[in-house]
């Protein structure tokens, strides 16, 4: 057990200067005591607390004797006070982490979540994109990674996310945060016990706060994504241009043709069977996304399409099983460093895979450069909000939530409503017109 404490008085300068050398203790809890060391320019502030039958010590910073105290470098007895308090929380938590084994590290976090996500990746035979992604972005970022989680803060996340190369496209940096995001939130999850041992308790509300979503897009850059049906309809002519160049065979100017008709997201086109197609009632059975948390109660979506993408797909469909994926495209071999040939073909597995051909497209189309295909879904959704579509039903159709339409085509929503409240204006004037009289009999 500690020795009884003699208390010194060093809550003040004046009476810190009657101090002689050496170290000066006060009690500020059970077992931690603030010190006061004399030094010729200006005492320091150290800690020391009770631990495993001795006394650790660590500094805080100089005493406010010569300057004035900053909270930082400088400070005052009730700075000090406070800063040794959460030093020594700090120590004693970390203590306690290694008690319980290997530390909760970001680290540590993030493989876990890129090991689950990538199992199910190879499961749907895509490709690795988002254990490239946090290798690139997150595990190399040593400053993060290993931080261990109980001592995570919103600065923490907000320096990561400041330290992104400025040439990372937006959409990158929302990906990368959202999969750093769900792998955090996984392992608070996971270890809520440990983490609320270590007084961490409130790591959701760091990671919420900390991550949270970048500015949204500004309304310019949405609206350059919502294209007219004119424009539509010449990126569809555009993508057979393309095809027909390029050799494809039908398979891009068909992927291009139902993104468009339906306003799916890749991902949902791709996982497309030949059953899906139901030309007898004119419509595809959409797989809905991976998208959100849980079970979802449905596994497709009716969407209805017009005859000419139900010919445009029939060469897919004839004389194939029902559970054969759709939509497939050329499997290419490299012969020389400048000549292909097509061996086989395979399901489309990435949008990548669309970067090439597609800037074929917007070219041949008019269109500019960086118009997306995510165009055909955001100009679609659009599409439906003005022709009067109720927004449940325009987000069922596009296996979204009424919420995210609301939040991103506000004012689409409100442009709608007021082409439908036009229609039921009636005049409420008699019209002006003068009663024909009989003439009076001469």
């Amino acid at each position: 057990m500690p020795r009884t404490l003699e208390e010194a008085q060093v809550t003040t300068k004046a009476a810190r200067l009657k101090l002689t050398n050496g170290t000066h203790w006060r009690a500020i809890d059970p077992e931690v005591h603030l010190g006061y060391r004399v030094a010729p320019r200006g005492g320091r502030w150290v800690v020391r607390w009770y631990v495993n039958g001795r006394y650790r010590q660590d500094t805080l910073g100089t005493a406010d004797d010569v300057m004035d105290a900053n909270g930082v470098t400088c400070l005052s007895f009730s700075q000090a006070t406070t800063a040794a308090r959460a030093l020594v929380e700090t120590r004693r938590r970390e203590v306690l982490a290694k008690a319980n084994g290997a530390p909760l590290t970001v680290r540590l976090a993030v493989e876990t979540y890129v090991e689950a996500r990538e199992k199910v990746e190879r499961a749907r035979g895509g490709r690795l994109d988002t254990g490239n992604r946090m290798r690139k972005h997150v595990l190399s970022d040593a400053a993060l990674a290993g931080k261990e989680m109980h001592a995570l803060t919103e600065a923490d996340l907000q320096d990561w996310r400041g330290r992104l190369p400025d040439t990372l496209a937006r959409a990158s940096v929302m990906r990368v945060n959202n999969d750093l995001k769900a792998a955090l939130n996984a392992a608070a999850s996971k270890h809520a016990r440990h983490l609320r041992d270590l007084n961490a308790s409130h790591i959701g509300v760091v990671i919420k706060y900390g991550l949270a979503a970048v500015d949204a897009v500004s309304p310019v850059a949405r609206d350059k994504a919502i294209l007219p049906d004119a424009d539509i309809r010449r990126i569809v002519d555009a993508s057979e241009a393309v095809d027909r160049e390029d050799e494809w065979n039908g398979d891009f100017s068909r992927l291009v043709l139902v993104m468009a008709a339906t306003g799916s997201r890749f991902s949902q086109i791709a996982r497309l069977t030949v059953a899906d197609v139901q030309a007898s009632q004119t419509r595809l059975m959409i797989p809905v996304s991976h998208k959100g948390r849980g079970e979802k109660q449905t596994t497709r979506i009716a969407v209805q399409v017009g005859e000419e993408v139900l010919t445009a797909l029939r060469p897919a469909v004839e004389g194939r099983r029902g559970n054969e994926i759709l939509l497939l495209r050329p499997r290419w071999k490299q012969l020389t460093p400048t000549k292909w040939t097509v061996v086989g073909r395979e399901p489309w597995k990435t949008p990548s895979e669309l970067a090439r051909p597609w800037k074929g497209v917007v070219a041949k189309a008019g269109l500019s450069a960086d118009v997306p295909p995510y165009a055909l879904r955001h100009s679609s959704i659009v599409r439906g909000l003005r022709t009067g579509l109720p927004v449940r039903l325009v987000a069922a159709l596009h296996d979204t939530s009424s919420a995210m339409i609301e939040k991103h085509y506000s004012a689409y929503i409100v442009s709608a409503l007021d082409e439908l409240a036009a229609r039921a204006v009636i005049s409420l004037k008699s019209a002006d017109v003068t009663p024909i009289r009989p003439a009076a009999a001469g």
